[in-house]
């Protein structure tokens, strides 16, 4: 797990180690979900709520800012069976594009907006948060930030984008995976209406090497 206590690297600073990057396809075992830095502003706190609902936070009157964005899929290991009982942590900024963290813009934090979540995946390896659509912040396109602890095997730190985002192909992180890898790290939120009104579904399945 990342270390909370560990100063965060700038985001400039988080870029330009990655600049270097830029360009060089990195090829992915087949079907297994690439790694991804974990940032500079992995959460600091898990203390008070931090359930798999990002868009209420108990003792808040109102519900985060932005698009209701209902994320959902299965882990799987790289044969393709269900893993069950597995961590899994989401973290991402909110409406404004700031970050649940103490070295972020605190002050202007939307307090609607939980920050960060877990669960543990179901008997079929299934996963459910209800979260907002991720969005950007300068030098980086929307995305969401995933650690997935499974017993018996190493942690697995990503990022999922939303696609079609133009700063996608800008991204040192993003552009530097190959086709499949990028596929295997994008979502395509569509209407889920069924869900909640005005809430999209972005599914994505995660695989562990």
């Amino acid at each position: 797990m990342p270390d909370p206590t560990a100063p965060p690297l700038p985001r400039r600073a988080l870029l330009a180690l990655a600049a270097p990057l830029i360009g060089c396809a990195v090829a992915q075992p087949a079907g297994v979900t690439p790694r991804q830095t974990a940032g500079p502003f992995y959460p600091a706190d898990w203390s008070g709520d931090a359930d798999a609902d990002l868009v209420r936070v108990t003792g808040e009157a109102a519900q985060a800012q932005g698009v209701v964005t209902h994320l959902r899929g299965r882990l799987r290991d790289a044969d393709g069976a269900t893993l069950a009982g597995a961590r899994i942590e989401i973290w991402q900024c909110d409406a404004h594009g700031i970050y649940r963290h103490p070295r972020d813009r605190e002050a202007a934090r939307d307090m609607g907006f939980q920050g960060r979540g877990r669960l543990l995946t179901g008997a079929d390896g299934g996963f459910a948060f209800r979260t907002i659509r991720p969005m950007p912040y300068p030098g980086r396109p929307p995305h969401i930030h995933v650690l997935v602890a499974a017993p018996g095997r190493p942690e697995l730190i990503t990022q999922l984008y939303l696609d079609g985002e133009p700063a996608n192909a800008r991204d040192p992180l993003f552009s530097r995976l190959n086709a499949a890898g990028r596929e295997a790290l994008t979502l395509r939120p569509v209407p889920a209406g069924r869900l909640e009104a005005g809430a999209w579904l972005a599914e994505r399945d995660l695989t562990l090497g």
